[in-house]
């Protein structure tokens, strides 16, 4: 009996201390995603019997979710091959987002404690916020990225400080103050990065929070919500931020450009990035093109004085939809679509039908996507393995704690 309490116990600091780690990694480490995916993988081996039951019971809510990212992998494994020209090193980000549905499987069988996650958000945008500050303000480096580009850490700072501010649902009081806190650091770190691209998910999430504005009850909630407003209008007026001469560089940008004037400018470029896609586009809309047709492609519109040179300089399109257009036409967008479409519908549905307990992890999930598809509009923001697999990994865990709340409602 004492040794099954004491494997217990084991197996609860285990699951809480590992959900705590994941965002707590994720900005500050080269390897916390990589550990954290094992370490989730091997729980739902070792758990299986506990977690399959428990998926089959709710394999009628999260299946949609799980035929999307079944059908990315799918595609990319039929492109491999129907290609030839060896994408089969473009089957790790597809096969590991499917695989982060052991993230669920974990949740489902071990039922941890939310807080673990809103303490390892928390902690994970303070350490970020620190991490950037110190680059930015003491080393003077002017987009800092941390370990990673500075696009991408800020928008994940910004996600993360998003989803702390769900998580004030959980707690009770004045406690609120420091998912709060989360939520302030990660708008702090993604100011420190200079990202501009976040600030569509700022608005959006306002839209998001003004629908379900009745969920952040308490004065303390809605004064920190207030702050966290002040807070980013105030960042235009204070000069070492750099806002200001964000957007007013911005604005010149737009300007130079639809007037005849220099296109090499950070907004000139993606506006060319984006005039090349849509002409290549044009040429294969169904099925798109394989990586070495669409940059002999590229080439050819350079020849021609379609596009301009520098465009040949960058890996990808800063555009999730047209980079799933280019390399995969229609059927490559909708299959990349729904992996943004079908976990919103299902975080929505439970928020509208749960309430209560699920309230926080459901409008942490929307929150979560919102904010991808807003990063995707100036950025291909599932280029790297490591923004895929937060995406994946924190939508699975988010999943499992909404499908948890459900079962445990009176």
């Amino acid at each position: 009996m004492n040794n099954t309490s004491a494997q217990s116990r084991a197996s609860t600091v285990f699951i809480h201390s590992l959900i705590f780690l994941f965002p707590f990694l994720l900005l500050i480490t080269r390897f916390g995603v990589g550990l954290c995916s094992f370490a989730f993988l091997i729980a739902a081996i070792v758990y299986r019997r506990e977690g399959w039951p428990a998926l089959v019971r709710h394999l009628t809510e999260i299946r949609g979710v799980l035929i999307a990212f079944g059908a990315l992998l799918l595609l990319a494994i039929l492109w491999s091959l129907l290609s030839g020209d060896g994408r089969l090193r473009d089957l790790e980000k597809p096969f590991r987002m499917l695989a982060a549905s052991t993230v669920m499987l974990t949740m489902l069988a071990c039922r941890p404690s939310r807080k673990a996650l809103w303490w390892g958000l928390i902690a994970g945008a303070m350490a970020g916020a620190v991490f950037i500050a110190y680059q930015r303000w003491f080393m003077g480096i002017d987009r800092p990225g941390g370990l990673i580009n500075s696009i991408t850490f800020g928008d994940i700072m910004l996600c993360m400080g998003l989803m702390c501010l769900a998580g004030t649902l959980d707690f009770a009081g004045r406690s609120a103050i420091w998912p709060g806190l989360g939520a302030l650091a990660g708008l702090v770190g993604s100011v420190a990065t200079g990202t501009r691209g976040g600030w569509i998910a700022i608005v959006l999430a306002a839209l998001l929070l003004g629908r379900y504005g009745h969920v952040l009850r308490g004065r303390w909630r809605k004064l920190l919500a207030l702050l966290a407003l002040v807070l980013l209008v105030s960042t235009y007026f204070i000069p070492q931020t750099g806002t200001r001469e964000r957007i007013d560089q911005g604005i010149n940008d737009v300007h130079q450009y639809f007037n005849g004037g220099e296109t090499f400018t950070n907004i000139g470029i993606r506006f060319e990035l984006w005039r090349s896609a849509l002409q290549l586009i044009e040429r294969r809309p169904l099925l798109g093109a394989s990586i070495p047709t669409a940059r002999r492609e590229m080439e050819e519109l350079v020849a021609q004085h379609r596009a301009h040179p520098y465009v040949l300089e960058f890996e990808h399109f800063h555009n999730d939809i047209l980079q799933a257009l280019v390399f995969g036409g229609v059927v490559g967008l909708l299959v990349w679509g729904s992996t943004l479409v079908a976990p919103f519908v299902f975080f929505l549905r439970q928020m509208q039908r749960g309430g209560g307990a699920r309230n926080a992890p459901a409008l942490a999930g929307m929150l979560l996507v919102l904010s991808y598809f807003s990063f995707g509009l100036t950025e291909v923001i599932f280029w790297s393995v490591r923004s895929c697999m937060f995406y994946s990994m924190m939508l699975f865990l988010l999943a499992g704690l909404c499908l948890n709340a459900k079962e445990e409602a009176p």
